[in-house]
């Protein structure tokens, strides 16, 4: 045994440093069955040669090498078995295997021997692969009729037709489908459990299917899943909205549209509030609301969302208020000035104002008047200042009834002034400039009045 191990190393030692010197492409070829396979094969060699020896075995595994063919120079000596199936034209040591069919599946080996001034052998193993194959994979689903989101599960399976060694790859969008939570596969991956579902699972399915000598993928299949509702919102084709407050012109007729994102799509129901009590006004996903046929200037509503089959559903409440024809186009189509900064305005005028007369009443001389005191000249400023400040907060209230939805962002000492309109002290107030009194008693008797 050790004397053949080293016959064969000294040869193959010999042949390497002659330059002898057999290449093939790949030592793993896949072929397909029923069609030619052809193995190429390269030698040289850099002596005189007067013989040229070339021999094909072929060998599975656990098995001794079988002659297939040979040739000596231009002279193939075949194997009478083989001698329809295998093809060699010499001095080209390839070898053409035709029709290839499952049998033939093995290790070949060629080996080639050069006689000169001694004898050289150098040998090449290829391994052959035979497959059919892969015909189109189609995909089913179960249920075929969808299942609820975070309820039911889904199984969707990848069956083919024809094809050997199949491997299995599923796609979602384009992209490879991984192990996680929810998905799973079996053992051989041509089945993919979905468990639970979720919105978050609707997409393009499909399976590609490959083996050693083709690939093919399924068409597409999309999962029904029932979700919803989701993102329950109500929108307007006229008025301004701040947050849940409509605000509409008296007059005009105003379409609501709810909408939430849910398969199947839901069924909307318009739910009107008034006195604590509530009442179904209206179903589907549209609402008309005619300004000048309602009595209320205020008006609550709710629109509500269901889905039939996931059994969930969602509502949203919102707020119309309509007000006097005119103030809010102006709010809409966007004018020079804004409610905000009209009544800022007026409030800085007034001050102004205010500081003005102040100064005028602090250098005229009180005429018939003896007693001209520190006392009367800061009460009289602090009774300047106190006016002002009702004036601005009264403005600011007034702003509060004709544009409700400026109320964000403004103090809370001057939003109570909702609901408390002092029209008789208003009256006086901007009725009486400056009080004609010429002694500290008669301011303090009209402090007592006013304060």
């Amino acid at each position: 045994m050790w004397l053949k191990v080293f016959t064969t190393f000294l040869s193959f030692a010999t042949g390497a440093c002659s330059g002898l010197k057999v290449t093939v492409p790949s030592h793993t070829v896949h072929g397909v069955r029923g069609q030619a396979l052809y193995l190429p094969v390269h030698y040289g060699f850099h002596t005189p040669a007067s013989d040229i020896q070339i021999i094909w075995l072929f060998e599975r595994p656990h098995t001794m090498p079988k002659y297939l063919l040979g040739s000596v120079n231009k002279s193939v000596v075949p194997d009478l078995e083989y001698q329809h199936k295998f093809t060699m034209m010499p001095p080209n040591a390839s070898l053409l295997i035709n029709p290839l069919q499952f049998p033939d599946e093995g290790n070949y080996i060629v080996k080639v021997n050069i006689q000169g001034n001694g004898t050289l052998s150098a040998s090449q193993k290829i391994q052959v692969t035979v497959d059919d194959p892969v015909t189109k994979p189609v995909v089913q689903i179960h249920p075929p009729s969808g299942a609820v989101e975070y309820v039911g599960n889904m199984t969707l399976t990848c069956h083919v037709e024809g094809g050997t060694r199949l491997a299995y790859q599923w796609l979602k969008n384009g992209r490879p489908v991984h192990t996680s939570s929810t998905y799973s596969f079996s053992p051989q991956n041509n089945t993919l459990h979905i468990a639970p579902v979720t919105k978050e699972d609707i997409g393009n399915y499909s399976c590609l299917v490959r083996n050693p000598v083709s690939e093919t993928e399924s068409d597409i299949i999309m999962p029904i899943i029932y979700y919803g509702p989701y993102g329950l919102q109500v929108n307007s084709d006229k008025g301004l909205k701040v947050g849940e407050v409509f605000t509409v012109d008296l007059g005009e007729a105003i379409l609501f549209d709810c909408s939430a994102d849910s398969h199947p799509p839901n069924t909307y129901s318009w739910i009107r509030r008034t006195d604590n009590t509530t009442y179904i006004i209206k179903h589907g996903p549209r609402l008309e609301v005619a300004s000048e046929k309602v009595a209320q200037k205020t008006m609550d509503y709710v629109c509500c969302a269901y889905n039939n089959i996931t059994g969930r559903q969602d509502e949203t409440h919102f707020t119309v208020i309509i007000t006097s024809v005119g103030l809010e186009k102006l709010a809409q189509k966007g004018k020079s000035l804004s409610p905000l900064a009209s009544i800022t305005g007026i409030s800085l005028f007034l001050i102004i104002s205010m500081c003005l007369l102040f100064l005028w009443k602090k250098y005229q001389p009180y005429k018939g008047q003896k007693q001209n005191t520190g006392k009367l000249k800061h009460f009289q400023a602090m009774k300047m200042l106190w006016m002002t400040s009702e004036y601005m907060n009264l403005l600011l209230f007034q702003m509060l009834l004709v544009f409700p939805g400026s109320q964000a962002g403004l103090f809370q000492p001057l939003i109570v002034y909702r609901g408390k309109i002092c029209t008789v002290q208003c009256m006086k107030l901007f009725s009486t400039s400056l009080p004609s009194s010429k002694t500290i008693q008669s301011e303090l008797s009209w402090a007592k009045q006013y304060i």
